[in-house]
């Protein structure tokens, strides 16, 4: 890849407006959608939602957690998917949280983010809580080869809290993660592409945003009770910013590809009167 993720982020934005689609196999919605809970039903949700969503959003989420509880054969699966949000031209952050220190994580990295991998995406989500410096081994990787990575700051769950506003040093362990990926950030432009997950479900996240020139994702738009019109409220100056997701707010218009693609473009609308 020529461009970095940060770029490319930016360029998709702006063409087809800050939002990241989640694509989460649950089997409720498996359900929901009059599909067996099988590897079978499990193809058919993931590519309905890539066949109505990648070629209209800038980003798709797939949660990797539901693809891998099919086993290899969900893995499979996955990787389809992640190849096929690509051909229909979104950029794919793959949902993984992984964690991890020394050679394990080097080799999560080359999993996730090497070129020639089948499971290789634009950006992973990943954990930060054995220490930012232990997820060096990928933020080397994705800066070498164009992709991104969002590490967990401050996220929408009410157990997070207990670790991420933990002050250590003057600043909560979530502030700390922040000024750690917008010093990765330094000197790259358009944007970076070490970016932070914040909850937008949070009334007050605590956190000082303004320097960390990178994409935010903000998970919780839709279900999890975050709204458009709350995000202004949560994220104040870091808005240019943030990418928000939605998932089943999204992913419960299904299975009509018609209606996934209409309920995307209405997030999108709302966003962007928030966002501009």
């Amino acid at each position: 890849m020529t461009e970095s993720f940060g770029a490319r982020l930016h360029a998709a934005t702006a063409a087809r407006g800050p939002l990241c689609v989640g694509v989460d196999p649950h089997p409720g919605l498996l359900q929901a959608w009059g599909l067996p809970v099988t590897v079978a039903g499990l193809e058919r949700f993931a590519r309905t939602a890539v066949e109505a969503l990648a070629p209209v959003v800038a980003a798709v989420k797939p949660q990797s957690a539901f693809f891998e509880a099919f086993g290899s054969a969900g893995v499979a699966v996955l990787e389809r998917v992640l190849a096929d949000v690509s051909a229909a031209g979104a950029l794919t952050v793959l949902d993984v949280k992984r964690g991890d220190i020394g050679s394990t994580m080097d080799a999560y990295a080359q999993a996730y983010l090497s070129d020639g991998s089948p499971l290789a995406a634009d950006a992973i989500t990943v954990s930060p809580y054995l220490g930012f410096g232990s997820l060096q081994p990928a933020v080397d990787l994705a800066l070498a080869t164009g992709r991104g990575l969002f590490v967990l700051a401050r996220t929408s769950n009410p157990e997070g809290a207990a670790v991420q506003d933990a002050v250590a040093g003057g600043r909560t362990v979530a502030q700390q993660v922040v000024d750690a990926a917008a010093e990765a950030n330094r000197d790259r432009h358009p944007l970076g592409s070490i970016g932070v997950v914040v909850g937008a479900t949070h009334a007050d996240t605590g956190l000082d945003l303004s320097a960390v020139h990178g994409p935010v994702l903000a998970p919780g738009l839709g279900a999890q009770g975050a709204t458009p019109d709350g995000l202004r409220a949560v994220f104040g100056d870091a808005l240019p910013w943030v990418l928000p997701a939605s998932s089943r707010d999204v992913l419960g218009h299904g299975p009509s590809v018609t209606a996934l693609r209409d309920a995307a473009a209405r997030t999108v609308d709302a966003v962007r009167a928030v966002l501009g």
